[in-house]
């Protein structure tokens, strides 16, 4: 039989995909590129956020000689900076913790595509708020100790709010008006929004409530307005005749109500605004207040003047170079918290009540104007625009 002859199929290489494979292929790569330039300009991949354990807060008292441990640039810086055993700083883009005793970054949060407005710490939280684009927008609350995002909001603040705090209240301020946040949630509670005519010259927030000074129309009277810190509602109002260029502001809301009229500081009554207590002031130091278990602590030109809350007369008076913040321990011989104030020989701890003094650690050239806090063998001491840690 004769063979057949099989002649081969041409070569027509590899087979082509069908067209609409090519468009998912190339469908798939845009959302790719799509997908990473949206990250790459998203809040997301703009936040850069660490966390710790929580803090262990240090045992003791300090020694009877202390000196510098550390130093730590912040702008800006909450009124109280030691919550929950850390330091909390704040910087152009966010805010960070540093342990008291070793000054060591403990966490931090920071946003590369937005600034922070304002930074305030209460209740073992940091609250901080950013501004994205004209308006301070966005507002994080983070654990104190360990950095932990606790809640994230949506606010509307002109981007000259300032934040203040108390006890269960965030209190942000601008010109033409203040608005409270929930630090422990994320609610606002209430509005203040100034009549017309009018703005806000100073604002404060303490155990009293939330104190609003306000000018109108220019006038040469002041409005001091006291208003509930959980539901807005006014107290009373009190009116402050301001002398030809001068400058009036608050210095507190709690006990007795600090404010500062030209040359001198008022102690008004919380419960009616009526003027308890007169100190004529001189100097170029900027007063600081200061209330605690029934006594208002008045830092004014180089002297601290402890008042009786409730009355406004002078228990005692002494030589400060600063002001002490509310105690974070007890002491056994003060059978209370005992203040830390900054003073000529360093830092003095004293009762509240009496002034006598509990102890003391001296420090060689402490700067004036600063704030004092002890944790455990530190002083961790709050000037403007910078904190100093002494061991």
């Amino acid at each position: 039989m004769r063979k057949a002859h099989l002649t081969p199929a041409p070569f027509r290489g590899p087979r082509r995909p069908p067209l609409r494979v090519w468009i998912w292929t190339a469908a798939t790569l845009a959302l790719v590129v799509v997908a990473a330039l949206l990250w790459r300009g998203s809040d997301a991949a703009a936040t850069e956020s660490t966390t710790a354990a929580p803090a262990r807060v240090p045992s003791g008292t300090p020694a009877h000689a202390v000196s510098l441990a550390w130093e730590r640039g912040g702008d800006p810086l909450p009124g109280d900076v030691v919550e929950q055993g850390r330091v909390i700083l704040g910087s152009a883009h966010g805010v960070a913790a540093v342990d008291p005793v070793s000054g060591d970054e403990s966490w931090h949060y920071t946003r590369s595509n937005a600034l922070l407005c304002g930074v305030t710490a209460t209740n073992g939280v940091v609250v901080a708020v950013f501004r994205t684009e004209d308006r301070c927008d966005e507002a994080v609350a983070l654990d104190a100790g360990t950095g932990v995002r606790t809640w994230t909001r949506n606010v509307l603040f002109r981007s000259d709010a300032i934040l203040k705090s108390t006890d269960q209240i965030v209190l942000a301020i601008s010109k033409t008006g203040v608005v409270t946040l929930d630090p422990t949630g994320d609610n606002i509670r209430w509005r203040y929004d100034l009549p017309k005519g009018c703005v806000i010259d100073d604002a404060e927030v303490g155990s009293a409530g939330v104190a609003v000074l306000q000018t109108c129309d220019r006038s040469t009277t002041a409005q001091l307005r006291l208003l509930d810190g959980f539901t807005g509602k006014g107290h009373w109002n009190h009116d402050v005749t301001v002398p030809r260029g001068s400058t009036v502001r608050l210095l507190g809301a709690d006990q007795l109500l600090g404010l500062v009229v030209g040359d001198q500081v008022q102690a008004l009554s919380a419960d009616s605004g009526s003027v308890r207590h007169r100190i004529p002031l001189a100097g170029n130091d900027e007063p600081q207040e200061l209330s605690f278990e029934g006594v208002a602590l008045l830092w004014v030109d180089g002297t601290l003047h402890a008042l009786d809350a409730p009355t406004g007369a002078q228990l005692w008076q002494a030589e400060a170079r600063g002001l002490s913040s509310a105690p974070v321990a007890k002491t056994a011989a003060a059978g209370a918290g005992a203040l830390v104030l900054p003073d000529g020989h360093g830092f003095t701890r004293r009762d509240p009540r009496s002034g006598r003094a509990l102890g003391r650690s001296s420090v060689v050239d402490l700067p004036a104007g600063g704030t004092a806090t002890g944790v455990g063998p530190v002083v961790v001491y709050r000037l403007s625009d910078r904190v100093l840690a002494y061991s």
